[in-house]
């Protein structure tokens, strides 16, 4: 089940161990850029040396195993230094098929409960050159939105008790002190190296679990006195995520109100083939891009490689000790973007649009150590 697709790129440092998971849909396309990339910042960076192992999981894996996330692929993800995913799931009106139904559940779930990936990191940002991409107004947009948002991701509603009987049903939403513990630490030590502000977002005017966030924050507070925290109830966070995203710098909060302000903030940039993310843990931790497999336009060399390639990059910064790199990677995309070297989803009417790896060879173009 494990393709032998190992790769030794420097012999300057013993290899960190890589496991590849493209998944399906616009995955594998995109992932290519990504190595893509990777292989170049290697050549650039003699410190850096990647081994890549890849395996199945989702629709792919069904197809070829009967289950979402084997234990094969589980294995190899053990024996690893990071997992860069790429995305899974498949047609919606294929979505009652055993091949389709609850991939991403099986998969995601299976893997976040695995590795105890606990702690949700998601960049957002608007590239200048770009803003006519965000439904936001340009004056909105121009003033400078870069917001990273921190989502605790194994506790909360989402992981309680569920229970329906008859016309009656019950969600649980649980947290623990040290559940908080996790994100919030994160949180503070990210804003420390950003713009020097935290919003904890909470509905402390009904929910002891809100409160409970609100107390181990303040708690917290006092070990990061060069933080600015602030507390915002979440419907005003997620008007405020719209109406002034310029005010956050980064955002941390619960399970299921991280799912939500992020999704909403991921429409800021214009395409979820902008927005990479990290899911992070006790021991080995995951990086994929935001949006879906997006099946529609699979294998038509269209699909945004960008959220994949900075997925690649936070992979350097969080699980290798490779940050000058992973900083070269971000200033390359940086640079093909202002070069107005883009995809469809994101390009300006009657603009001229590159495939997906057109984008991936310029920004491997501008890669520099």
């Amino acid at each position: 089940m494990l393709r032998a697709a190992t790769r030794r790129l420097s012999t300057a440092a013993a290899p960190k161990k890589i496991a590849v998971l493209a998944g399906d849909g616009i995955g594998p396309e995109v992932m290519t850029e990504a190595v893509k990339v990777l292989d170049r910042a290697c050549e650039l960076f003699p410190s850096l040396s990647l081994e890549y192992s890849h395996a199945l999981i989702g629709g792919a894996a069904y197809e070829a195993h009967g289950v979402h996330f084997p234990d094969a692929t589980r294995d190899l993800c053990n024996a690893s230094d990071a997992i860069l995913f790429g995305s899974v799931g498949g047609p919606v009106e294929e979505q009652h098929l055993p091949k389709w139904k609850d991939a991403e559940k099986n998969s995601l779930l299976g893997l976040r409960q695995a590795f105890d990936l606990s702690v949700n990191v998601r960049p957002a940002k608007v590239w200048p050159t770009l803003s006519h991409a965000s439904p936001l107004r340009t004056e909105i947009v121009e003033a400078g939105v870069d917001m990273v948002i921190i989502r605790e991701l194994l506790g909360g509603i989402y992981f309680g008790e569920h229970k329906t009987v008859g016309d009656d049903a019950m969600d649980v939403c649980t947290y623990s002190a040290e559940q908080i513990r996790r994100p919030l630490e994160f949180a503070f030590e990210a804003a420390k190296q950003r713009r020097g502000k935290l919003t904890v977002v909470d509905k402390a005017n009904v929910l002891d679990t809100s409160r409970l966030w609100r107390r181990v924050a303040t708690e917290m507070h006092k070990e990061h006195p060069e933080v600015e925290m602030e507390f915002m109830y979440v419907d005003n966070a997620a008007m405020q995520l719209i109406k002034a995203p310029t005010h956050f710098d980064v955002i941390c909060t619960e399970n299921m109100f991280g799912d939500i302000l992020s999704d909403a903030a991921s429409v800021l940039p214009g395409s979820l083939g902008l927005m990479p993310s990290a899911s992070l843990g006790s021991k080995v931790y995951l990086y994929e891009p935001s949006g879906g497999s997006a099946p529609g336009i699979a294998n038509l060399g269209v699909a945004n490689p960008a959220a994949q390639i900075l997925s690649a990059a936070m992979m350097l910064r969080y699980s290798l000790d490779a940050a000058p790199a992973a900083a070269a990677i971000e200033a390359a995309v940086d640079e093909a973007i202002a070069a107005g070297v883009v995809t469809s989803d994101v390009a300006k009417p009657n603009q001229p649009t590159c495939t997906t790896s057109d984008f991936g060879n310029a920004v491997v173009a501008a890669l520099r150590a």
